[in-house]
């Protein structure tokens, strides 16, 4: 009697077992309907050049005056560059050049910053572009860093620049009324003519610098750059060194794909009483880094 209730109760255990592994084997584990995720695509650039052989011999000699009058050693030395001390020469390398004239002094700082994202779902581009953002906003161009509808910098599409989502809004989100600033200076009562008021504004519009105050006219102050990389800005800041001195250093900042290049040129008179020439330092930086962005290109 005792074998027989045995012998059921382990025929009902094998039962059980047997049921149990059909139900298992039914049930899917999930793994081969699982969605595939892509990794966000690398960057276009994967190392950076040598900073110190970037820019070319005869660009340095027009961008660095009185070089060619030095004695040989001593040029050599000024043209070579000292390069900038980074943690990690893939990821960020720079080079710096001076020169000392009898006119005064002149210095260039270049910097290249390959960015990478270590997130799988950005890619190393819109990494870039946050960081060139930051840099952007970080200069606090003015609320006119829109370039003048028709001049060489201006958007197609009158938008500004793709990247930098600037719309010629003001801060608080308002819209920057710049006929109403034009028409309260006229509000004083002044006798100012329309023949003079043109005559103002036409040299502001030629980009004449301030001869008190130093500032850059119009046309040249820090702003958006167009047709320069995938996004670009110019700062022009005239800074007093002490109680005379004063140098002024324009910087150009542009991104191609995921790298970010920093050009920064700076020049400071020999005569305390000069103001370095803006137009002639944004001309030659800009030029700079058009040369540097079709290098990359190349």
């Amino acid at each position: 009697m005792a074998y027989a209730t045995g012998a059921v109760l382990i025929a009902a255990l094998a039962a059980g077992c047997t049921g149990n592994s059909g139900t298992s084997d039914s049930v899917p584990d999930g793994k081969p309907g699982t969605p595939t995720v892509s990794a966000a695509p690398p960057g276009k650039y994967r190392t950076l050049p040598d900073a110190c052989r970037a820019i070319p011999l005869a660009t340095l000699k027009d961008l660095l005056p009185g070089t060619a009058d030095m004695p040989e050693a001593q040029q050599d030395k000024v043209l070579e560059g000292a390069a900038t001390v980074t943690y990690d020469t893939d990821r960020r390398i720079g080079c710096r050049w001076k020169s000392d004239a009898p006119e005064g002094t002149r210095s260039i700082h270049l910097d290249f910053e390959r960015v990478v994202s270590y997130d799988t779902s950005v890619s190393d581009d819109d990494r870039a572009r946050e960081v060139y953002a930051k840099k952007e906003t970080a200069a606090d161009l003015p609320d006119s860093a829109l370039p003048p509808e028709g001049s060489p910098d201006a958007s197609p599409t009158g938008s500004g620049h793709a990247d930098s989502g600037t719309d010629g809004k003001t801060e608080d989100g308002k819209t920057e009324d710049k006929s109403g600033e034009k028409d309260s200076a006229k509000v004083d009562g002044s006798a100012e003519s329309t023949d003079d008021a043109e005559a103002t504004d036409d040299a502001s519009a030629d980009g004449s610098d301030d001869p008190a105050s130093g500032s850059p006219g119009e046309s040249l102050q820090p702003r958006l750059l167009d047709r320069l990389g995938d996004s670009a800005f110019l700062d022009d800041a005239l800074v007093q060194a002490g109680s005379t001195a004063r140098h002024r250093t324009v910087s150009v900042v542009f991104r191609t794909s995921n790298v970010i290049v920093t050009v920064e040129y700076t020049a400071q008179p020999a005569l305390t009483t000069e103001v370095p020439d803006s137009k002639e330092l944004q001309e030659k930086a800009q030029a700079l880094a058009g040369q540097l962005v079709d290098s990359f290109d190349d």
